[in-house]
């Protein structure tokens, strides 16, 4: 259900950028180390061959190791879309590597600027404001649900546009941003979410940042027997595509 044309914008990505769908990452089930190390040789081979890469795949902890490749040389700005910070500095038995982490372990091995980071849709009851207040600290810029909606998607996005301005930037996409009542397919829903339509929106309205890769992250389609969810996933990596497709064609 997907075409070659953006049905709003225009864009046809397959005819101004060479795309194509390089596999999957072969990881290693037994140990995490050893396949977050795995993650990260395969696209410093991917940034070594000048593609930006946009990655579906398992849950969040997947972005550090691709930050540590595209990140290596120079901290990366963030447009980061979820409902919670993943900026723990521990997750339940003390684990420093979990989804609810890895904003935090990016931003202290240098992959990230928090002067150029940007965290919207953050909502839900919490274990504890931990995350908040170190991003407080860190400077990073936080937009609640709450804020969103009072402001709307036009304004909140100009501010984001604002906050990576020129800066090479990473936008990772968790599909807990949109409401279960759209997305109920992945694992940490959070009910008084965007729609649908206001989760592509929010996309188009990045138009312009300097985009050097972007993942989906969350999306688990057994638990949502219905397809919206992985429809909706479908979805929004398109929007994500014709963003660096369009970068491509103006470099």
């Amino acid at each position: 259900m997907i075409r070659a044309e953006h049905g709003q914008t225009g864009c046809r990505p397959f005819e101004l950028a060479n795309c194509a769908d390089l596999g999957d990452v072969g990881t290693n089930p037994a140990d995490l180390q050893d396949s977050m190390a795995r993650i990260t040789s395969f696209f410093a081979a991917v940034c070594r061959a000048n593609i930006i890469p946009l990655t579906v795949g398992g849950d969040h902890l997947l972005s550090l190791p691709k930050l540590r490749a595209l990140g290596q040389h120079q901290p990366l700005g963030l447009v980061h879309f979820d409902s919670h910070s993943d900026l723990f500095s521990s997750y339940f038995d003390g684990s420093k590597y979990t989804h609810g982490t890895p904003f935090r372990r990016a931003l202290e091995e240098g992959l990230l600027d928090p002067s150029h980071m940007v965290q919207i849709g953050l909502r839900g009851t919490c274990y504890d404001q931990e995350d908040r207040e170190f991003a407080a600290s860190a400077g990073i810029r936080q937009i609640t649900i709450e804020e969103f909606f009072a402001r709307g998607p036009e304004d909140v996005l100009a501010e984001a546009r604002e906050i990576v301005g020129d800066a090479p930037t990473y936008v990772s996409y968790d599909i807990d941003f949109v409401d279960p009542a759209f997305a109920p397919g992945t694992g940490t829903p959070e009910i008084g979410g965007p729609s649908s339509y206001e989760a592509l929106v929010v996309l188009r309205l990045l138009k312009g940042i300097n985009i050097v890769g972007a993942d989906l992250v969350e999306v688990s389609p057994p638990f949502d027997l219905s397809g919206n969810t992985a429809l909706l996933g479908a979805s929004i990596l398109f929007e994500l595509l014709c963003l660096i497709a369009l970068k491509v064609a103006t470099k």
